[in-house]
C-alpha cells in the first residue's frame, strides 16, 4: 500500500482524529479569543468612560503643546524646561551659600518665573543655563550685599540685571544699576565666530533699554557706559562709587577675567559680593583658571562657593 492510500484508508483515519480534533479546538479558541477582544474594544471605544478618556488625553497635548511654546525650544530656541535632579542640587548650593533652605527655593522658584516671564516680554535673552540664571537672581539678594549699588560688566540684551533688579526690590532693596558693555551688535568672546544672535535681535543699547523698562523706575533709570571693562576710559566712567554687587560676565579669556577681577578689587563695597559667571564651565576654562590665579595672590575677596556655573566671592 503506498503513503497515499495509507492516508486515506480508515485506521490512519481513526488513528489521526484525535490530532484534529486538538488542532480544531485549539484554532476555534483563538477565533473566539479575538472576537471577544474586537467586542470589548468596540463597546469600550462607544462607552462614556472611553470618550472622557479620549478627551482628557486631548487636553493634556494640548497642554503640553501651550506648555512647549512657553518654556521649551520649540517656541523660544532653547529650553528652560527644568528637572528634578538638577533643580534640587541648585536648591542645596543656595542654601550652602545664604545659610537657609526656605528662603533658598522660594528665591529659586521666583527666579524661574520672572526669567520665564522676561524672556516672553523682552527683546532678545538672558545668555547662559536656567540653573545658572536662576541661581544667580536667586542667590545674589540672599548673601545681603552691603549696598545697592550694582555693577554688571557684559549685559548682553540687559536681560538679567532687569532680573536682578527685580529680585534685589523684592527682597526690600533699592537698586541702581550700572552697566558695563561694548554693545557691538553681537555677542563678543574671543575664540568665537561673530554672528548675528540666534533670536535675531541686534546687541545694542536700545535692546537694553527696551528690557530694563521691564524692572520699572530703578531699570529704567540705570546707567549705560559703552566700552570694553579694560578701557581706562570706561573704567573711570563708573569707578565713582563702591559697589556693593559686581557681576563679571565679559571677556572670558583668561586673561580678560583676570582684569576683571583686579578691577573689582578696587571698586568692590567692603562685604560686596563679586559673581563669577561660567565659572566650572568646560567651554571656558580661563574663567577657573583666572580666578584659582587670583586667589592665590593677595586679594580682598574670599570665595563663599558656588550655584550651577557661578562662584561667588565676598570683598573685606
Amino acid at each position: 500500500m503506498n503513503s497515499r492510500s495509507l492516508l486515506r484508508s480508515s485506521i490512519s483515519r481513526r488513528l489521526l482524529r484525535p490530532v484534529a480534533d486538538l488542532i480544531d479546538q485549539r484554532i476555534e479558541r483563538q477565533l473566539r479569543s479575538a472576537t471577544t477582544r474586537n467586542t470589548v474594544t468596540q463597546g469600550a471605544q462607544g462607552s462614556p468612560e472611553a470618550e472622557r478618556l479620549a478627551r482628557d488625553v486631548e487636553l493634556l497635548k494640548h497642554g503640553q503643546l501651550t506648555f512647549e511654546l512657553l518654556c521649551g525650544p520649540r517656541g523660544r530656541g532653547i529650553s528652560r524646561m527644568v528637572a528634578e535632579a538638577p533643580l534640587e542640587r541648585l536648591y542645596a548650593e543656595v542654601t550652602e551659600l545664604s545659610g537657609d533652605r526656605d528662603a533658598a527655593v522660594r528665591n529659586v522658584s521666583a527666579a524661574f518665573r520672572l526669567l520665564v516671564a522676561l524672556e516672553s516680554l523682552g527683546v532678545g535673552r538672558i545668555a547662559g543655563g536656567t540653573m545658572n540664571i536662576c541661581g544667580k537672581l536667586g542667590a545674589i539678594p540672599l548673601l545681603d550685599p552691603p549696598n545697592d549699588e550694582i555693577l554688571e560688566i557684559g549685559t548682553l540684551y540687559g536681560m538679567f540685571s532687569a532680573g536682578l533688579v527685580r529680585m534685589m526690590e523684592r527682597d526690600g532693596r533699592s537698586p541702581n544699576l550700572t552697566i558695563v558693555d561694548p554693545f557691538a551688535g553681537v555677542q563678543l568672546q574671543p575664540g568665537t565666530d561673530e554672528r548675528p544672535d540666534p533670536t535675531g535681535t541686534p546687541v545694542d543699547e536700545h535692546a537694553v533699554r527696551t528690557n530694563l523698562g521691564l524692572a520699572g523706575p530703578a531699570g529704567a533709570a540705570a546707567r549705560i557706559q559703552q566700552g570694553f571693562s579694560e578701557d581706562p576710559e570706561t573704567r573711570a566712567a563708573v569707578s565713582d562709587r563702591r559697589y556693593g554687587v559686581i557681576v563679571v560676565d565679559g571677556d572670558h579669556s583668561a586673561k580678560g577675567v583676570a582684569q576683571d577681577l583686579e578691577w573689582a578689587e578696587e571698586i568692590a563695597a567692603p562685604g560686596g559680593i563679586v559673581v563669577l559667571d561660567d565659572y566650572g564651565d568646560p567651554n571656558w576654562p580661563g574663567i577657573g583658571d583666572a580666578l584659582d590665579d587670583h586667589l592665590k595672590g593677595e586679594t580682598r575677596f574670599t570665595y563663599l562657593g558656588k550655584a550651577a556655573r557661578s562662584a561667588y566671592l565676598r570683598a573685606s
